[in-house]
């Protein structure tokens, strides 16, 4: 094999996790020339690979299926990471190509079963099921190393907070995450030798979102936020330069664990052993409810509470603030 096309177009989330195993793959087949499709947006992921990696990015809104395979050349395999209809459509006319194809499983029966409680095993995480992808294809790839997040943070200071996902079933009630905010910010006004100075650095989305975290940063002493004022590139530079970040269950989680970052993760409706924590992230770091038999009930957070009350989230803010302020004393 000598050309590979390896495609998933989104989530953020989601391609944030193919980072590791593409960079994994270039390392240990040096001989393979990669080209990674995806969206435009998602370069900044892929940036600093080994040279055998190219970037193909697509503005898939604009350009039809047609156009975007016209991009492209021809390949001898092809990884479908992602399994919807526009890879199916890209690596069916690859395969009439002469290309050899494998597609991901995403095991949706196993899910079905741990949501609804008829089995509690743990699931394959996301990386390992891309991973699988390239061994149907016949190529050994070895799991990437996770970061050391002792290593890198314990030089580092200040606390990232992601509050929002997605999914109302994935994000900590905002008034709440706002308690957690006030409580870090009147710690630092204290001060002194028992208490660490740290800044707060607030990463958010949507214009709404955007003017909340605004708000936050304008009400509350050593707050910053950062919404919508950076690139893709430069956040996760900002990000590189934190000691922690406190995220949901969202991309994120994900985009921190990219440089090494520790995260402490809030999980409501979803749960860590549905294969989608942090690549390097520790289960200890994981704020959850595990006295509620009703979770997780979804595997992405959309499903309505049951309850209409999302319960799962009633998490105190004191007990995300304790895990914080915690140092990273074991890497796993």
């Amino acid at each position: 094999m000598k050309r590979l096309l390896v495609i998933r177009f989104s989530a953020l989330g989601d391609v944030a996790m193919l980072v590791p195993v593409v960079r994994a793959l270039a390392e240990q087949h040096p001989e393979i020339e990669i080209t990674m499709l995806s969206q435009e947006r998602m370069a900044d992921l892929f940036a600093n690979m080994p040279e055998n990696v190219c970037f193909h990015g697509v503005d898939v809104h604009r350009l039809s299926l047609r156009e975007i395979v016209a991009g492209l050349g021809r390949y001898d395999a092809v990884a479908d990471m992602h399994g919807v209809w526009r890879s199916m459509y890209i690596r069916m006319v690859m395969r009439l190509r002469g290309a050899r194809v494998a597609t991901i499983h995403k095991g949706r029966i196993s899910k079905f079963l741990l949501t609804h409680k008829i089995a509690h095993k743990p699931l394959k995480t996301n990386i390992l099921r891309y991973a699988h992808v390239l061994q149907s294809l016949g190529l050994t790839v070895y799991a990437p190393d996770a970061p050391c997040m002792k290593l890198r943070n314990e030089q580092e200071e200040g606390i990232g907070i992601a509050p929002f996902a997605a999914h109302c079933g994935k994000v900590y009630p905002i008034e709440r995450m706002e308690e957690v905010v006030r409580i870090l910010s009147e710690r630092n006004e204290r001060g002194g030798k028992s208490e660490r100075n740290e800044k707060v650095v607030l990463f958010g989305g949507g214009q709404k979102e955007q003017e909340i975290l605004d708000g936050w940063a304008k009400k509350y002493k050593g707050v910053e936020s950062i919404a919508g004022k950076y690139s893709l590139a430069e956040e996760l530079e900002i990000m590189r330069g934190l000691r922690v970040m406190i995220s949901m269950d969202s991309a994120n989680m994900h985009l921190a664990s990219l440089v090494g970052l520790r995260v402490v993760s809030v999980w409501g409706a979803t749960d860590p052993k549905a294969g989608f924590l942090g690549f390097g992230q520790r289960i200890e770091d994981c704020v959850k409810r595990d006295d509620l038999d009703c979770r997780p009930c979804s595997i992405y957070g959309e499903r309505r509470c049951k309850y209409g009350d999302y319960r799962c989230m009633k998490i105190a803010s004191e007990n995300i603030v304790r895990k914080v302020t915690e140092r990273n004393e074991d890497c796993h």
